[in-house]
């Protein structure tokens, strides 16, 4: 059940939700202070849950992966949004030289083993940085692919952490009124026809009548950088949240 902050009016606003809030502030602040960060890709809808986290603690460190093959233009947002959310503990997670020197010297890996150069770029170097933390922060939405139709609010990843999806149940309308109602900067390739964004190379515009992540990987079945998969499926948790 959704419950709607009024601001005190006589209209509804869909757009300020306290469930949501109010487990971001519990786990931030409460469950697991201290020993929780947030994943980003500071991708195409990634700026709401930036901005409720930033409303809880600008402090909440953010691990941003840069695989070396992003858009430049999400570079340039990503500076952008963490200055205007005043997120203060935004860390840069990347491959090291020798791994990628040695697993993929050319840059092309990608090109003809997409799941080892998500590996190699994104789940190893994200495993690493993710040792110190009990729980992460996703921003995952049931809308988002048939894949991700039945994601749960909480699950735990091989390493038993919890995983927390806030943004679960929310709407891609839901998350564009939040960012408008906010004045949230817009990510630039939205308007090129990128409803997902992930690397550059991997990541093409989606035609109309297409699921928003249809652009990933095109041409490949692959569906997920695997990140947020254990031993190849989804793992979940019993919460006790309704």
């Amino acid at each position: 059940m959704l419950h709607e902050h009024t601001d005190g009016r006589n209209d509804v606003s869909p757009v300020e939700r306290f469930d949501t809030l109010d487990l971001l502030r519990r786990a931030i602040l409460t469950d697991h202070a201290g020993r929780i960060a947030l994943v980003s890709s500071f991708g195409a809808e990634s700026v709401v849950l930036l901005d409720l986290v930033a409303r809880i603690n600008p402090a909440t460190p953010v691990l941003f992966n840069q695989t070396g093959m992003l858009f430049a233009e999400t570079l340039a947002y990503q500076r952008e949004v963490a200055d205007r959310l005043g997120l203060s503990n935004v860390r840069i997670v990347r491959p090291t030289l020798a791994e990628t020197g040695r697993i993929d010297p050319d840059g092309r890996l990608h090109e003809h083993d997409p799941d080892r150069c998500c590996n190699l770029r994104k789940v190893a170097p994200l495993n690493r940085a993710l040792q110190p933390f009990a729980a992460w922060i996703t921003g995952r939405k049931r809308h988002q692919s048939q894949t991700r139709a039945e994601l749960p609010l909480f699950e735990k990843d091989d390493e038993h952490r919890v995983k927390i999806n806030p943004l679960a149940d929310w709407t891609a309308g839901e998350i564009r009124d939040y960012a408008e109602r906010r004045g949230l900067p817009r990510h630039p390739l939205i308007d090129k026809g990128y409803p997902s964004i992930g690397c550059a190379p991997c990541t093409t515009p989606v035609r109309a009548g297409e699921s928003p992540r249809a652009g990933r990987w095109r041409g490949h079945a692959k569906q997920e950088c695997g990140i947020h998969l254990v031993n190849g499926r989804l793992v979940r948790i019993s919460t006790g949240v309704a």
